[in-house]
Formats: structure tokens, sequence, C-alpha cells
């Protein structure tokens, strides 16, 4: 598929069919997520991939799906088959600019303006969205809610180092009508590029 059509194509996914996802359509997410762009090559993410059934429903659970809980965004996202966790280390970040090439001697944060670590996370959870489009596949980043980062690390023994970005679900869309959600009820914005002054 050329890029522009994989740019066009993308969005956000909510509901899955039942055919299951190629192992190596996933470990070519995976591959391309780590060619994301990160600041000073540090490389300071981790992506947890739950693909098997039990593992699924624990993702759910641990972040706050309740197994009796229903609503039609709910319903449809439990039945992704991958659920794909991206995660940033701050740490690897403040480490990694703390060494000679970088010309820091400390570990001090407030260096940061902008903390890369969430960034750089985000362009590799990008890349993944992007790969599902064009292997034919459909996905959907979302947040886990705050309240329950907690559980999901301790249902998955995450470290407290490492912190979620988000989630995403991965598999064959579902027939469905088209969009739903933001982009079925609001317009794109045109006015959003300004050149030479604001």
């Amino acid at each position: 598929m050329e890029f522009a059509e994989v740019v066009r194509r993308r969005r956000m996914v909510r509901r899955y069919s039942p055919e299951p996802v190629d192992p190596a359509v996933v470990d070519r997410m995976l591959a391309h997520a780590q060619r994301a762009p990160n600041a000073g090559f540090t490389q300071g993410w981790a992506f947890l991939v739950l693909d098997a059934v039990d593992d699924v429903a624990r993702f759910w659970e641990a972040t706050g799906a309740d197994p009796g809980t229903h609503n039609a965004w709910l319903d449809g996202m439990r039945t992704a088959p991958v659920v794909i966790v991206p995660v940033a280390c701050k740490d690897a970040y403040l480490e990694r600019y703390a060494e000679d090439d970088k010309g820091w001697t400390d570990r001090r944060e407030d260096r940061w303006p902008v903390p890369y670590w969430y960034v750089d996370a985000g362009m590799a959870s990008l890349l993944i969205l992007q790969t599902a489009v064009d292997e034919g596949l459909g996905a959907c980043f979302f947040g886990i809610p705050g309240e329950h980062v907690g559980t999901f690390r301790e249902a998955f023994g995450v470290p407290e180092d490492h912190t979620p970005v988000g989630a995403i679900t991965v598999g064959h869309r579902a027939a469905d009508a088209g969009p739903s959600g933001s982009p079925a009820r609001r317009e794109r914005r045109t006015d959003v590029v300004h050149r030479g002054r604001w």
C-alpha cells in the first residue's frame, strides 16, 4: 500500500472480527515501532504484547473493565484479539542525557521542557497504528485510566519505572458502516497550519 494511502485510511477501529491476527504481523508492527525517532537514541520504551485470550481478558479486568460491565465502546474493544501496551521509561532518558556525549552531568528532569519519553513512545505507537493499516488490520490507541495503572502493573509485572502511555487494540476490522465516534460528528479542521507567523 502506498504511504499516502496508509495515512488516509488510518483511523481508530473499535470493533473486530473473530479472525486471529498472524503473529508475524504483530512482530512487524513491533519491529517498525522500534524504528521510531527517539531522543539521544535512548530507546526508552518497551511493549507488552497480549495475544492470548486469558491475557487479553486479564488486561480488561486489570484496567477497570469489570466482566459484567457493558457499553458499546467496551463491548467492541473487547473483541480485539491483540492488545499492545507501549510503556515509557523516564529514567532511561535521564541516564542517557547524563552521559558524556550529551554534556549534562546530572539527571535533572527540569532540563526537559517536553517529556520526550512520552513523545517517543507516542511516535512508536503511531508506527504500530500505521503498520496495522498497511497489513490490512484495524487498530485503536486509547488511554488506561490513571486509577487503574497500579492494578495493570501488578497484573502483568510491569516495573515501577515504566509508565504505560496507553494501549493499542489490534485485529481484523468487523464489517461496519464507516467511521464512528468523533470523526463521524466533527469536521476535520483546516486552520491548523501557520506559515511564517501565527
